[in-house]
C-alpha cells in the first residue's frame, strides 16, 4: 500500500469515526454546571482528582454567593476551604481559586479572556482547561481538551501513538475539523467515562468498534 493510500485509508476511518460519534453524542454537553465563563473555569479548577457530579453539588451553592472574582477575593481563605471541603484536596483548590480570581482582576479587568493565549498565563490553567473554557462558554475553537478520557480513547483507536497531553492534542487537532474540536473534546470525554473505561472498557456496547483497534490490542 502506497503513503497515499495509506493517509486515504486513515481520513476515511477518522471520517467514520466522527460519524458515529456525532450519531451517539449529537450534543456532547459538559456534564459541569455553569451559567457563564468564569463559572465554567472555577468549575473545571475544582473538578480535579473529583466526579462532575461532586462538584456540581459544591458549586450548586457556591455559585449562588460568589459570582465573581471580586467575590472570590473577599472571603477569607479559610471559610473558602471549607466550602470546597467535599471536592477535595480543598485546601489547594482553595489557593487555586483564590489566585486566579486575582489575576483575573488584576490584568483582565475581572472578565476571563477569550484568548488561548490568555487564558493559560492565569496560574494553574493549562491547555485543557483553556480549550474547555474557551469552547464550551464562548464557542471558541483554540483546541482541544485533552484529559484522562480523551487520551485514553484516543489512544485506543489509534489516533496518536504520543504519550503527552500537548502532542495529543496536535495530533487530534489535524485529524478534526476545526469546528468540531471542542464538540469531538465532550463526545471523547463522555465516551471514555461511559464505554472506553479504564479498566473494563464496555466494546459490545462501543459505535466506535467497527473502527477501533482496541479489541486486538494490549492498550
Amino acid at each position: 500500500m502506497t503513503r497515499n493510500q495509506q493517509s486515504d485509508q486513515r481520513t476515511q476511518r477518522v471520517k467514520k469515526i466522527l460519524e458515529a460519534l456525532e450519531r451517539q453524542y449529537p450534543e456532547a454537553p459538559l456534564e459541569l454546571k455553569y451559567s457563564n465563563a468564569f463559572e465554567l473555569l472555577i468549575a473545571v479548577l475544582l473538578s480535579a482528582q473529583t466526579t462532575d457530579k461532586r462538584v456540581n453539588e459544591v458549586t450548586r451553592q457556591l455559585f449562588q454567593k460568589y459570582r465573581t472574582p471580586e467575590d472570590f477575593l473577599r472571603v477569607p481563605l479559610e471559610t473558602l476551604e471549607q466550602e470546597l471541603r467535599p471536592t477535595g484536596y480543598y485546601r489547594k483548590k482553595a489557593q487555586a481559586v483564590r489566585a486566579v480570581s486575582q489575576m483575573l482582576v488584576e490584568r483582565f479587568g475581572g472578565q476571563v479572556p477569550r484568548s488561548i493565549d490568555q487564558l493559560v498565563q492565569l496560574p494553574g490553567v493549562g491547555r485543557k482547561t483553556a480549550a474547555m473554557v474557551l469552547g464550551n462558554a464562548y464557542r471558541i475553537n483554540e483546541g482541544i481538551a485533552v484529559d484522562t478520557h480523551v487520551q485514553r480513547v484516543a489512544q485506543r483507536l489509534q489516533l496518536t501513538d504520543k504519550k503527552t497531553p500537548e502532542k495529543i492534542e496536535q495530533d487530534l487537532m489535524a485529524l478534526v475539523p476545526r469546528e468540531k474540536w471542542t464538540w469531538f473534546s465532550n463526545a471523547l470525554i463522555l465516551h471514555g467515562r461511559y464505554v472506553c473505561q479504564a479498566r473494563k472498557p464496555r466494546c459490545e456496547d462501543c459505535v466506535l468498534e467497527p473502527w477501533c483497534p482496541y479489541p486486538d490490542k494490549n492498550l
